[in-house]
């Protein structure tokens, strides 16, 4: 069953301004729904704020236009825990075509406090969550992660055991020398994974260089570099059809992934505690 995403690679309002990110969001919301999206991601902390005290809240704005036009939108903001303390949550949400309450990912990775203060773009104190909830819908079971998750493997693998079919991972900004292998994992994340993965950053001018992609398992649909919104057309059959079958011999004729990878044939839970036996890691400097 195909379906439509579309990514949306903006020319973000710096932080100072960023409620003004909020009208540009809704008419590009508008123009998805027009190209017939069925669901429309924007990039991490799109369309803000990026700091504490959170001087908006643009979910209800978002909320409204995904109800109105009737898709999913993908966005990012911060979630307020303590004004004195500046701390916050780092979200990624999904506003519903019907209007129900979004859905919410709070950042699990890694340990706080981290780089979301002192920084030029965000300034908050940074609390991780520790839940990874995984959303049905019309289309197929979503998730949502957030940008350098992505050189986490467990964050989309716990999605990913829990179903999730189509995973959104926006990011933050321009990944300078980090730029190739993020792009590397994306799709690796995709293809360890058997799932389609999706990404899109904030540009804050032209002359940054952006990293917008939509990866399946066998290959990589849709990425640019240039700001705009692009839509893609979205099949998750393909998914559902290496996930449920199993690696044999001579399947590498037909496939460009390794199929079953969630499934009896690889996984063995019961190795699990030998693979991993450490205890938590300190907090990250």
């Amino acid at each position: 069953m195909t379906f439509r995403i579309a990514v949306v690679q903006p020319i973000s309002h710096p932080p100072a301004e960023a409620e003004r990110n909020i009208a540009d969001a809704v008419g590009a919301i508008e123009r998805g729904a027009h190209e017939g999206a069925d669901f429309i991601c924007f990039p991490e902390t799109y369309p803000g704020p990026w700091r504490m005290p959170a001087t908006f809240d643009p979910v209800p704005a978002l909320a409204e236009a995904a109800a109105t036009q009737g898709v999913h939108v993908v966005f990012g903001t911060i979630e307020p825990i303590d004004r004195r303390a500046a701390t916050a949550y780092n979200l990624i949400v999904m506003a519903y075509p019907d209007g129900r309450t979004p859905a919410r990912y709070r950042r699990t990775h890694p340990n706080g406090p981290w780089i979301y203060t002192g920084g030029q773009e965000w300034e908050f104190q940074y609390v991780p969550g520790s839940e990874f909830p995984v959303f049905d819908t019309a289309r197929g079971r979503v998730a949502l992660a957030m940008c350098s998750e992505v050189y986490m493997p467990e964050v989309t693998r716990a999605l990913a055991l829990r179903g999730a079919e189509l995973i959104f991972m926006p990011a933050g900004t321009d990944k300078r020398r980090l730029w190739p292998t993020w792009r590397t994992l994306i799709w690796a994340r995709a293809i360890e994974n058997l799932a389609v993965v999706v990404t899109t950053q904030n540009l804050f001018n032209h002359g940054e260089r952006g990293l917008a992609m939509v990866a399946t398992p066998e290959e990589i649909l849709f990425e640019s570099t240039a700001a705009g919104i692009s839509v893609i057309d979205v099949d998750l059959d393909r998914v559902r059809y290496l996930r449920s079958t199993r690696d044999e011999l001579g399947a590498s004729q037909n496939c460009a992934a390794k199929q079953g990878l969630l499934g009896p044939q690889w996984q063995r839970p019961e190795l699990y505690n030998s693979l991993y036996p450490r205890a938590l890691p300190e907090a990250a400097e």
